[in-house]
């Protein structure tokens, strides 16, 4: 390997990570940048990404680093997630939340795909009152607004 091989990344608060440049080509932001303006050896600021998070992202990256289909990923979201996949995405919804704001930010097709795939199967067959439990939301509706709501939306529950 060149010593031009390995790219140089800063996070929102200075952390630096170096990585491999075919890492850094999962992610469609840093692979136009890197091709437009070449390999400067200086670090690329990333300022909205965390250490933390980027560790995570730069994890996902390394794991799918020799998947011929990592751009093409599957678009069903109904398609079965792999069981390296599945683990990944165990964190807590601050965190998967972050992910999703990282992989769109870093333009990275298939996290952002799995990131949101992890969160229509937490609420998938659940309630509107159990969504609001499992993502801590306030109901606002008064029950009147509420009940406009469902009927105006009642076509939903025909099959």
């Amino acid at each position: 390997m060149s010593a031009h091989s390995q790219i140089l990344l800063t996070s929102s608060e200075g952390t630096e990570f170096i990585i491999d440049r075919d890492i850094a080509d999962k992610s469609m932001l840093l692979k136009c940048m890197l091709e437009d303006i070449g390999e400067i050896g200086q670090a690329v600021p990333l300022p909205n990404v965390s250490g933390p998070i980027l560790t995570k992202v730069i994890e996902y990256c390394t794991h799918h680093r020799d998947n011929p289909n990592f751009l093409s990923a599957n678009d069903d979201v109904t398609a079965d997630i792999d069981e390296w996949d599945l683990e990944y995405c165990k964190v807590d919804q601050g965190t998967l939340y972050e992910l999703i704001l990282a992989a769109n930010y870093l333009d990275i097709k298939p996290l952002m795909d799995l990131t949101c795939k992890t969160v229509a199967n937490m609420i998938k067959a659940k309630s509107p009152e159990e969504i609001r439990k499992t993502f801590n939301i306030t109901n606002d509706f008064t029950p009147e607004e509420e009940d406009q709501v469902r009927r105006e939306n009642d076509w939903v529950d025909e099959h």
